[in-house]
């Protein structure tokens, strides 16, 4: 039986640089870096970063971190401030930020969680919902 997820790795082109991104500008914990990647973590997530050659990302699969509602906007502020660009405007429930990394890795900040959006679906439902 699946208990979740256990890691998440991305292949990074600059170690150190995506090494910035995600310790200085996210706030992840860095733990230890490598010749060819490193180990961070956010909250409970272990996150590993590994040198590779990224491949374009042309579609919506993207990851998404939780955020404190009293801390969206500043966070947002202060990430955007930094230059990071965004890839998409939000348009569903719950606030979020749509970033990318220096990879191009598209990253989203949300306020809320699975129950919040199906409570919201519940007024707003997608185009051939079924629920299961």
């Amino acid at each position: 039986m699946l208990l979740g997820i256990n890691h998440i790795t991305i292949a990074v082109s600059d170690l150190d640089r995506s090494i910035l991104f995600y310790r200085d500008i996210l706030g992840f914990t860095a733990h230890v870096k490598w010749d060819n990647g490193a180990y961070l973590s956010v909250g409970e997530l272990w996150f590993c970063l590994s040198c590779d050659e990224p491949c374009s990302k042309d579609d919506y699969t993207h990851i998404a971190f939780d955020i404190a509602p009293e801390q969206f906007e500043g966070f947002k502020a202060r990430v955007l401030s930094k230059g990071v660009s965004q890839w998409k405007n939000n348009k569903s429930e719950g606030l979020s930020l749509y970033i990318l990394d220096p990879d191009g890795h598209k990253l989203e900040i949300h306020v809320g969680d699975l129950q919040s959006r199906l409570s919201s679906l519940k007024a707003h439902s997608y185009k051939g919902l079924v629920w299961l």
